[in-house]
C-alpha cells in the first residue's frame, strides 16, 4: 500500500554561513542559519519520508540539542531516512519538493540536487522532483530573510 508524507522546513538567511540546498553549495552572500548545515530541502524531504513511514519528525532522529549534529551535512539525515525505509521493508516510490527562495536563482543547480538526493536515497534520478519558485517579494521569504522548502514522499509500505 502506498503511503504519503509531507515535510516543510524554513530557516533564516544570515551572514557568514554557506548556502547549502540539496547538498549543493550555492554561491550567495548569505547562508541558512541552523544547528546542522540547515539544508531546508533535505530536511523537508526527510520529514516527508518519516511521515510516510509513520515515524516522528527529523528532530526526533537528529535533535538540535545534540552537539553531535552541529554543522553536520544534512545528507547524513537523508541517508538515515533511506535506512528507515529499508528497516520498514518499504520502497520509495518518489519524492517531490519545492524550494521557495526570492534569491538566488536555483534552476542551474537543480540537476545536481536531484542527483545528490537520488544517490542518498538509492533511487532513480527520475523519481526525484525538485522545483524552485519565488514568493513574489511577499513576506519574509520575499524580503530574502529566509528560504523554505516543502516536500512530499510516497512510500510503498507493506501492510
Amino acid at each position: 500500500m502506498v503511503h504519503m508524507g509531507i515535510g516543510y522546513d524554513v530557516h533564516a538567511l544570515v551572514e557568514g554561513r554557506k548556502l547549502i540546498l540539496g547538498g549543493v553549495e550555492i554561491p550567495h552572500s548569505k547562508g541558512l542559519d541552523g544547528h546542522s548545515d540547515a539544508d531546508v530541502l533535505l530536511h523537508a524531504i526527510c520529514d516527508a519520508i518519516f511521515g510516510a513511514l509513520g515515524e516522528d519528525d527529523i528532530g526526533h532522529f537528529f535533535p538540535n540539542t545534540n552537539p553531535r549534529w552541529k554543522n553536520s551535512p544534512s545528507k547524513i539525515f537523508l541517508e538515515e531516512a533511506a535506512r528507515q525505509v529499508v528497516f520498514h521493508q518499504a520502497k520509495i516510490v518518489n519524492v517531490d519538493a519545492t524550494i521557495i527562495a526570492q534569491q538566488p536563482k536555483l534552476l542551474p543547480h537543480i540537476p545536481t540536487m536531484k542527483a545528490n538526493i537520488a544517490a542518498a536515497l538509492k533511487i532513480n534520478f527520475k523519481r526525484v522532483g525538485i522545483k524552485a519558485t519565488t514568493n513574489e517579494h511577499l513576506g519574509f521569504l520575499g524580503r530574502e530573510e529566509g528560504i523554505a522548502a516543502m516536500a512530499v514522499a510516497s512510500i510503498d509500505l507493506p501492510t
